[in-house]
């Protein structure tokens, strides 16, 4: 380098202390988040309980002969109860955990399959298994029977629906197998065991929510909430790894205010967690793991454990909407009031984005409504994955690959026809499963020589004024092209029939959202009208 090219400079890496990580048993621990959280809380748990049987006496326990090469297995004696949860029948098999089935009976090995969108057909039975064990870091493994749901246990449970959907919602229980099917205001009451709580999530197409009731008492002031929620074993189902959201509602309540009420609840169930288990849950009223619902009546509370999460009629495929959608299960709420038969022809000369059409099809088909989404029992503790993928694994082997029968949509919005062929392609149906047409109700032709037409016609919040004029060409059309078929038309215009000169064979009340409506049910006959045109 000569003396008058520039000096280079260079880079010096100085050494930085680097700070000692605490020792294993130091106080400082390593922090989880996410799924691994939940083990470790879960792991943790299941070692105080198991120090706390200990701790109560050998009477209480019994232990099995270590194998070699396997850890000893501690588990609680069948007389030990876990909190303040009703004792369970005694278990069917020798070391099965699971017993009978408390819904369906025996069945044969291949069952004729029914009407096509009824009653799905009991999953496979699994053979018994030993009983799932917790590994602990300490070598020893602890039995989770004290948190695990046997299908012994039977659990009564509410499906809330569409008030006008009772009825339809009992007769789809009843098909499913449920025992004890009760219509009642705006739901169903009905029993089942753990995995038919699953089931009912699953297959029902008129259910908005899955609820358990896990506890129920007098209440005549806010305290009572706050005991009521205490009284609950809360800690089976989640804990303070999970995050919570509670729900009030209430009918003849004397309560002042449902806001104080739910605070009232949501304190009893998080002081119960953080006295068993040293934390309690976070709240989280947008995605929480753990839904509870509070319901007042004029003297009585009842409190919930939500398997659904999301609301049922949330299939996973609208996601494009009309001016005035349905909700999924208010349209096949419709589908089940009319006496669609599967196998028929199906119209909806209104089709907007698609609703009603697409819960047929699924229903022709076979598809469960809930197979493409998640819900909440899977965010449980215990949460049985394995088994959870049999029963959805089952209800898809028993999808049909195609339909036999037209299905026809028709709008006269081509922004309504393009919104209807996405959710289609969502909802996983091929382009010639569902036809879509753009066109005039009032020049439809009839694709076949009876069938069903099903529609939600402009009304309300979608006619600028009413329009006498359309109806009549309306009905002209019907008399003309579509004898021998069944209409049904939900609408809140009370004088419907009035505008369309047609005879209402039944007047169904329904609500739709807000809504006071109608289904109008008709029956065209041929030659039974002259030309009004």
């Amino acid at each position: 380098m000569s003396e008058q090219d520039p000096e280079r400079k260079t880079l010096t890496l100085k050494t930085r202390a680097v700070k000692a990580r605490p020792a294993a048993g130091g106080d400082q621990t390593r922090a989880r988040i996410g799924a691994r959280a939940r083990q470790v809380a879960q792991l943790k748990i299941a070692k105080e309980k198991l120090s706390r049987l200990q701790a109560s006496g050998s009477e209480n326990l019994t232990a099995e002969p270590s194998q070699e090469g396997k850890p000893l297995i501690v588990r609680k004696a069948p007389e030990a109860s876990y909190g303040e949860r009703p004792r369970r029948d005694q278990r069917a098999g020798s070391g099965s955990p699971r017993g009978e089935r408390a819904t369906g009976g025996n069945r044969p090995d291949e069952p004729a399959r029914a009407n096509r969108g009824s009653a799905p057909r009991e999953p496979t039975p699994r053979p018994a298994s030993a009983p799932k064990a917790l590994p602990l870091r300490d070598g020893v493994q602890t039995e989770r029977a004290s948190a695990l749901v046997l299908d012994t246990e039977i659990f009564h449970i509410f499906a809330p629906c569409p008030t006008g959907l009772e009825e339809a919602l009992a007769a789809e229980l009843s098909a499913l197998g449920y025992a004890q099917v009760q219509a009642t205001r705006a739901g169903c009451h009905f029993v089942a065991d753990w995995w038919g709580v699953q089931r009912a999530n699953l297959y029902s197409r008129l259910a908005t929510r899955i609820l358990v009731r896990v506890g129920q008492a007098p209440v005549q002031r806010e305290d009572d909430i706050l005991e009521l929620a205490q009284s609950i074993g809360w800690e089976r189902w989640f804990g303070a790894e999970h995050t919570l959201r509670v729900d009030t509602s209430a009918v003849k309540s004397p309560m002042q205010s449902l806001q104080y009420c739910n605070l009232r609840a949501k304190d009893g169930i998080c002081d119960r967690l953080r006295d068993l288990e040293g934390a309690r849950p976070s709240i989280d009223i947008v995605r929480p793991d753990a839904r509870v619902h509070l319901f007042l009546s004029h003297d009585t509370g009842t409190m919930y454990l939500d398997t659904s999460g999301e609301s049922l009629f949330k299939r996973g495929w609208r996601l494009d909407k009309g001016d005035a959608p349905l909700r999924e299960n208010l349209a096949a709420g419709l589908l089940a009031l009319s006496g669609w038969d599967p196998e028929a022809a199906l119209l909806d000369p209104f089709c907007g984005s698609g609703t009603i059409l697409i819960e047929a099809a699924w229903i022709a088909l076979g598809v469960p409504p809930g197979i493409t989404r998640p819900f909440g029992f899977e965010r449980l503790r215990d949460h049985d994955a394995h088994r959870w993928e049999d029963l959805k694994d089952e209800a898809r082997s028993r999808i049909l690959p195609e339909l036999a029968t037209p299905l026809i949509g028709i709008d006269a919005n081509p922004e309504a026809i393009e919104a209807a062929r996405r959710n289609a392609e969502r909802a996983y149906l091929t382009e010639d499963t569902i036809q879509f047409e753009l066109g005039d109700a009032r020049d439809a032709a009839a694709p076949a020589a009876s069938g069903w037409i099903v529609t939600n016609p402009p009304y309300g919040e979608r006619l600028d004024e009413e329009d006498l004029e359309f109806w009549r060409e309306w009905s002209a059309c019907l008399k003309k092209e579509f004898a021998g078929w069944q209409v049904n038309v939900i609408t809140s215009d009370l004088d419907l029939p009035k505008h369309l000169r047609l005879k209402a064979d039944r007047r169904t009340p329904i609500f739709n959202g807000a809504l006071d409506c109608r289904l109008f049910s008709f029956e065209l006959v041929a030659h039974s009208y002259r030309d009004d045109r």
